[in-house]
């Protein structure tokens, strides 16, 4: 490989799993469409939580990657991020599995915020019922957060550089900055990189309950998640996955690939402010931002749409617009802003892989699907160009992808619509 200091890398395959759909092109049709994937949870029985809705991703079918034995052994944020892999790889024109000096060249990194979530929550119910010594031998491997980007390698063959990224909501996006930044530097010619969350549980929604960070909407799930609306009460948790190839372009060029788009620049930051809340007027983002668009040799004003974190919780929003303010200056009225958690839900650690991927698909189509629920738009918003209603048809060359996460962690993806030189 080659150890060129400034590889272009492009997107060259999309794969996603979320409550809309099992792949992407299901998702984004309902998504364009204005519809929502959040309604009553199903997976268990929510009667003793205060908040009883989610985003599931129920149409997925794990067994189209893995068979009886495998499934036993995978916990189900794994299985959700191999079905959206395996979607990513034959959208790339890729095989689905790797062999040879391809395998060699590609990597795989995979954010999380929690790992194997349910395979914990499994085998402590089984430790307190029934004792130690009935513990699975799986469990560890099932649990850990790493296992998913393992697990790529192990079922589609890919051996080089391999990694979980842990920040929270941030933790897809930083996959993915991550993964362009090792295609870069010459470490690998290939990257599958994204995100995945299977969080759907009675404890874990149970707790995000006692933050008082989800919405109590239960009757009116798709009207739930309401970014930067004055009726918002919390985020709506939802499960899925998102995975992107990345590739050098030389590489991309060399076997014929169908070029997407181009990972144009990646920052990321530290709030360094609170454990929870986000820095006054998303400080941290901002600086981030900035960072990606030095990297990219772009400005504040190439943006032509941003795909925002917008998790519908009051201190959130309001901050990422203050952000938004300041770095789009006096454009900030006309830079249309899409919040795909409005229909979506919020999938934690798949967010930031999941609006890549979406954003991806609005360069290509000329298309920026709408935000929901935005019926009575707070101050903060006001003056903004929030898409609702209809999705914006036209041509966009650059999209501004947020992601932050609890920690004050925060990454920024900037991605170009590829046109032939």
């Amino acid at each position: 490989m080659t150890s060129a200091e400034s590889r272009r890398v492009v997107v060259t395959g999309l794969g996603a799993v979320t409550p809309l759909g099992a792949d992407l092109p299901a998702t984004w049709e309902r998504l364009v469409a204005g519809e929502s994937g959040i309604r009553p949870i199903a997976s268990f029985d929510a009667s003793r939580l205060a908040c009883r809705i989610a985003g599931e991703a129920l149409d997925a079918d794990p067994s189209r990657v893995l068979d009886r034995k495998a499934l036993r052994r995978t916990d189900r944020a794994t299985q959700l991020s191999l079905l959206a892999t395996r979607e990513a790889l034959a959208d790339a024109g890729l095989p689905e599995r790797l062999e040879g000096p391809l395998a060699d060249a590609t990597g795989a990194f995979v954010g999380t915020g929690f790992g194997g979530a349910a395979t914990i929550f499994d085998e402590i119910r089984t430790y307190v019922e029934r004792g130690p010594d009935r513990l699975s031998p799986f469990f560890v491997p099932m649990a850990i957060a790493n296992m998913t980007a393992g697990q790529i390698g192990l079922v589609l063959g890919a051996r080089g550089p391999s990694m979980a990224t842990i920040s929270a909501c941030a933790s897809g996006a930083h996959a993915i900055g991550e993964a362009a930044e090792t295609i870069r530097r010459g470490d690998a010619e290939v990257m599958l990189a994204g995100g995945t969350e299977a969080t759907v549980l009675e404890g874990i929604v149970g707790a995000f309950s006692a933050m008082k960070a989800l919405s109590t909407r239960n009757d009116d799930p798709a009207g739930a998640s309401r970014p930067f609306d004055r009726g918002r009460d919390g985020f709506v948790i939802a499960e899925g996955a998102a995975t992107l190839v990345l590739e050098g372009l030389d590489h991309a060029r060399a076997r014929g690939a169908r070029i997407l788009a181009e990972l144009a620049g990646y920052g990321a930051s530290a709030d360094a402010y609170h454990a929870t809340l986000p820095a006054p007027g998303a400080s941290g983002a901002v600086r981030a931002a900035r960072r990606a668009f030095a990297k990219a040799g772009l400005e504040p004003r190439d943006v032509d749409f941003v795909s925002a974190h917008a998790t519908s919780t009051p201190e959130g929003d309001r901050a990422e617009l203050g952000g938004l303010r300041e770095l789009l200056g006096d454009r900030a009225d006309r830079v249309p802003i899409t919040a795909t958690k409005s229909a979506i839900g919020h999938t934690l650690g798949a967010a930031g892989a999941i609006g890549a991927a979406v954003s991806v698909r609005s360069l290509v189509e000329g298309c920026v699907p709408p935000t929901l629920n935005l019926d009575d738009p707070d101050a903060e918003a006001a003056g903004m160009d929030v898409v609702r209603g209809a999705a914006r048809r036209g041509t966009f060359d650059v999209a501004l992808v947020n992601a932050f996460g609890f920690g004050g962690q925060n990454s920024v993806l900037l991605l170009r619509r590829w046109v032939d030189a």
